[in-house]
């Protein structure tokens, strides 16, 4: 009985496996990514709120700090490339500018400004003459539908808005021609057109030219004598008679030409009526430039060689 007492009582406990223990080793690490993300935050806000020549001094001191603590000025950092300056000069310190800019005068800049001031001055009168042009093509338009007896001859006048300027064409019908057959003589319906289109011309501040044309067929002995080239010009000399008859002046004129058959309305049908015509044709200013500088200039009859004066009319060459 007294063993049975002292025989010692063993108790067996049972532990379960489960993690590990991490202790305060992610405490440390997560204060450390924390203290880095507060610290790249401020760099950040630094930076942006930093002005340019601040930051240029920084990293001018970071690239060279012995030599902008010691004498100032500029450090190494003047630019991205190893060479200095960059570019092909090696000489330069600083990035070398454009070409067009090293070359450029102050000669070249002025005639630059010049052209540029030119151009402008160009387009604003080409609006001018555009907002005239359309001013006056309404103006004759309406004169021409008030106008019963015009009204009826309306087919016949042609009104177009060309590069040149306005373009009034007046174009023969079959049963209704402009002149008598192979005259100059105006009929009594084209003078009336010719009337008033002569008055809606009268105060136009564009020069005007005027040009008469004949279809392809042949005029009589036209290789030799009478053609359809003095016919036309006849018919335009004519046909401007009865512009400045209304009012017109004669000193708007910039020419007065045949052209017989050489600027066909229908070229596809040569002897066509509408061929034979009187067109008008009221320049821009940028035409009537052009036209009066390509012009040649007319030789008077006193200083052609005697043998060229024979064959000429009277009254001189026919222009």
């Amino acid at each position: 009985m007294a063993e049975k007492k002292l025989q010692p009582i063993i108790v067996k406990r049972i532990k379960k496996g489960g993690h590990a223990a991490h202790g305060g080793a992610w405490k440390i690490a997560y204060a450390d990514f924390m203290t880095a993300m507060m610290a790249f935050f401020l760099l950040m806000w630094l930076l942006g709120s930093t002005t340019e020549g601040t930051l240029q001094g920084l990293a001018e001191y970071f690239n060279n700090p012995v030599k902008v603590a010691m004498a100032g000025g500029q450090g190494s950092g003047n630019s991205s490339s190893v060479i200095p300056g960059g570019g092909n000069d090696l000489s330069q310190l600083h990035g070398q500018v454009r070409r067009a800019d090293s070359t450029e005068t102050p000669k070249d800049k002025s005639k630059d400004s010049s052209k540029s001031v030119a151009e402008k001055a160009k387009a604003e009168q080409a609006k001018q003459d555009a907002q005239r042009i359309k001013a006056l093509q309404a103006k004759v338009d309406a004169i021409i539908t008030e106008n019963p007896r015009l009204n009826e001859y309306r087919s016949q006048i042609r009104i177009d808005v060309t590069p040149d300027g306005l373009q009034i064409q007046i174009v023969d019908d079959q049963n209704r021609a402009m002149f008598d057959s192979g005259s100059a003589l105006v009929k009594p319906y084209m003078r009336d057109i010719l009337r008033v289109i002569g008055t809606a011309l009268a105060g136009v501040e564009s020069r005007i030219s005027l040009a008469g044309h004949t279809d392809a067929t042949p005029y009589g002995n036209g290789e030799r004598g009478y053609s359809n080239w003095e016919l036309s010009a006849d018919r335009a000399s004519a046909s401007r008679r009865e512009l400045v008859a209304a009012g017109m002046s004669d000193t708007k004129l910039a020419r007065v030409v045949g052209l017989a058959a050489s600027d066909l309305l229908e070229p596809d049908n040569p002897r066509a009526p509408a061929n034979r015509r009187i067109t008008i044709t009221v320049l821009t200013r940028e035409a009537e430039e052009r036209l009066l500088t390509r012009s040649a200039p007319i030789i008077p009859t006193a200083q052609l060689p005697d043998k060229k004066q024979e064959n000429l009319p009277a009254d001189g060459p026919v222009r």
